[in-house]
């Protein structure tokens, strides 16, 4: 077997005895919910926000503008992991966690008030620093729980990471579904948005009383300088880089799809995100046994390939059916992405501990906040090139206007395809160098 584990310890056994495993994973999942749900409500009123908020400020670069909005969550979570991973030992899971809680409300009664904190082109930065307190939350609660499983089951890492963030495409479908039922029920979007509050209130009541364990760095008397030292190591930078384009690929689409696919498909495009979502929730509770047949780099490998190849399919994609296979290869291709770079950095370097994942974390969301605007900026410039001219825009209307915007949307999937394609030759170059020293083997502190 080319990537397996040790039997887990009696000390490992013992160091967690007096923890409730069982509630502290529940609560890390119900986290990562409220951040599933915020993600995919976001992008289920991207178009309503657009066109009552953006367009009458700016209808030519609105995209851009709603672009802006749905990436710079990702900024707000990038700041937040890069600061609160290296302190978390200091400052407690115990804090953070039910902090985060209280970034997604306040974040989100930013943007539900906007309107009454501002006017004019004033609201736009209210609903973007309402977007920044939600990244912001997003951003603590994967500062906690990463570490935590890793700390948790150190022996299945990327299993158990996977199971974890299966939940993260759970809070998507569980957003999508709730936001498409209440559209064609001609709910308010206000009323959509609001539906965060609930898990929201319900990890801080959690919260309450839990106890915490230390990270696995700590438990095992790693120095916060050895923790750093890990850093500078090649192998990490490498993920480190790699992690940029592996999100990318599975976030930025994800964000967009509602706002980009609706007019080329035929179908709501949040249909496609909680159809791809429940792929993802299936496919990484299958996660453990895959890598141990394939090891975590050969798996990243095939997902690579079926992401680039899925967005080219998204790219093209003209019809319910073609949307649907399309979106099934990006699903198949990005699910596994995020739980298992995570995994691979925890597992080959243990010592870097909440520092070296919260790192991978930060890439990979700041990545997003270049990559959506740049999407907008693509369908924005499409759509603008096809119709002649910002003013021969503006006054386009009915199927004119639609298919303007079709091939527009169609522009900037294509453009996301090589992001993934780049990785196949950096994956395949490790996958390979493992297999020639006799196959993977995690590292245990």
């Amino acid at each position: 077997m080319l990537y397996a584990h040790r039997d887990m310890s009696s000390a490992n056994v013992d160091r967690h005895a007096s923890f409730n495993k069982s509630k502290i994973f529940l609560v890390s999942v119900l986290a990562l919910v409220t951040a599933g749900m915020a993600a995919s409500l976001r992008a289920d009123i991207a178009s309503e926000l657009q066109k009552t908020f953006f367009d009458p400020i700016d209808k030519a670069h609105s995209a851009e503008m709603i672009g802006s909005v749905l990436g710079v969550p990702f900024l707000g979570f990038a700041i937040t992991i890069a600061l609160g991973s290296p302190l978390l030992d200091i400052i407690g899971m115990g804090l953070l966690l039910p902090l985060s809680a209280v970034c997604f409300i306040l974040g989100t009664l930013t943007i539900l008030f906007a309107n009454t904190l501002a006017s004019g082109p004033g609201i736009y930065n209210v609903i973007w620093m309402g977007a920044v307190i939600t990244g912001i939350g997003w951003g603590l609660v994967e500062t906690v729980v990463n570490p935590l499983t890793a700390t948790l089951y150190p022996d299945d890492k990327t299993a158990k990471l996977n199971v974890l963030h299966a939940w993260w495409p759970g809070g998507l479908i569980i957003g999508g579904l709730l936001g498409y039922f209440l559209g064609e029920a001609h709910v308010s979007w206000q009323i959509k948005l609001s539906l965060i509050l609930i898990p929201a209130i319900a990890v801080i009541v959690l919260c309450m009383g839990l106890k915490f364990p230390p990270t696995e760095r700590a438990a095992s008397g790693i120095s916060m300088g050895d923790m750093f030292k890990e850093l500078l190591k090649p192998m990490f930078l490498v993920l480190f880089c790699s992690m940029f384009l592996t999100a990318a690929s599975e976030l930025a689409p994800g964000q967009w799809v509602d706002l980009a696919l609706t007019r080329t498909v035929h179908m709501q495009g949040i249909l496609l995100l909680v159809y791809v979502s429940g792929i993802m929730f299936v496919a990484r509770h299958f996660a453990g046994p895959i890598a141990h047949k394939l090891s975590p780099m050969g798996l990243l490998w095939c997902s690579c390939a079926l992401a680039a190849l899925g967005l080219i399919a998204l790219s093209m994609a003209n019809s319910p059916v073609t949307g649907i296979l399309a979106a099934t290869i990006w699903g198949c291709g990005v699910c596994f992405m995020w739980p298992t770079m995570l995994a691979t950095a925890s597992e080959r370097f243990p010592r870097g501990g909440a520092l070296l994942m919260g790192l991978m974390g930060t890439a990979g969301t700041l990545s997003i906040n270049f990559v959506l605007p740049h999407m907008g900026k693509i369908f924005d410039s499409k759509k603008i090139e096809l119709a002649g001219s910002d003013e021969a825009f503006k006054a386009l209307t009915g199927d004119k206007l639609d298919s303007v915007l079709g091939q527009a949307s169609q522009a900037s999937f294509q453009a996301v395809a090589i992001l993934p394609a780049i990785l196949l030759i950096v994956f395949g170059a490790i996958w390979f160098y493992d297999r020639s020293k006799g196959g993977f083997k995690a590292q245990k502190l």
